[in-house]
């Protein structure tokens, strides 16, 4: 656990030194297996026997999506392609990861997400149908985004622009629309909805900025924005701009007050102090 936090705390921004994240994801994985001898065929495949980070991410994502459809044989090449460039989605996804450990209590080490959060693979399957759908592979970029709907309860189109340092805690049921923007370092609950108002094309789904935390079952409607370090309370209708720094909740969601934290998404903190502006 020190040794985690110790790479973790290290990590800032575009600072993170994958080498080490990867050799500690190993290391975690090789305790793992000794510990639990039963999970050392799934260790083994996708991490102690691969050769990079991107790799084990192929493998992984490729274990969890396969199906008749599309085998692993088929998966991992287009995988791969995706987590080959080290300074585009592998970073973004590392980024997830810290993200996850720094803020989630429940999260003891960066190996937990990587097997089992389905926020951080729904997530990550979605930076590869994002790359698809950048690169003009539209029709895949929509086959992942339907596969991942089917097996993480998570629905995120890929046009969608969703920055990096990202946590979605459990997840279920979190749903954004194609032209929603996320900025990095935002927390979400489960049961969100990013959507549209209308049959209306162009912009029409919510721009969330950096620092916002979710709460569970909020609703955010429409090409509203909300600012820097806002926070949504659960529940929540959202159907107008917040300020930055201030707090909204209720259906329909209303100005409660300021924002306890300099930084809601990182405290993750869901109470909420009704105040004066």
């Amino acid at each position: 656990m020190d040794a985690t936090k110790n790479i973790i705390s290290s990590c800032e921004n575009d600072k993170i030194d994958l080498a080490k994240v990867w050799e500690l994801l190993k290391y975690e994985a090789e305790k793992m297996a000794k510990a639990e001898p039963c999970l050392s065929l799934l260790l083994n495949d996708v991490i102690l026997s691969q050769n990079s980070f991107g790799e084990a991410l192929s493998a992984r994502i490729a274990r969890k999506l396969t199906r008749e459809d599309m085998g692993r044989n088929e998966l991992e090449p287009i995988l791969n392609e995706a987590f080959k460039d080290e300074e585009g989605v592998v970073l973004c996804v590392v980024n997830d990861i810290v993200a996850i450990f720094d803020r989630d209590a429940a999260c003891h080490s960066i190996l937990e997400p990587f097997l089992f959060f389905k926020g951080f693979l729904a997530i990550t399957t979605y930076r590869v149908s994002h790359f698809l759908w950048e690169n003009k592979r539209k029709s895949l970029a929509l086959y992942f985004q339907s596969v991942c709907s089917e097996v993480f309860a998570v629905d995120i189109h890929p046009a969608a622009n969703i920055g990096s340092g990202i946590l979605l805690d459990h997840a279920t049921s979190f749903v954004v629309g194609e032209t929603a923007i996320v900025e990095d370092n935002v927390s979400i609950l489960h049961e969100v909805t990013l959507g549209g108002t209308g049959k209306e094309e162009g912009g029409r789904h919510p721009i969330v900025r950096s620092g916002v935390l979710i709460g569970a079952g909020a609703k955010l409607l429409g090409r509203i924005e909300i600012g820097k370090c806002a926070k949504i309370g659960a529940g929540s209708v959202v159907l107008n701009d917040v300020a930055s720094g201030t707090t909204v909740a209720g259906v329909p969601a209303v100005l409660v007050g300021k924002t306890d934290e300099v930084l809601p998404a990182m405290d993750m903190n869901q109470s909420i102090e009704c105040g004066m502006i």
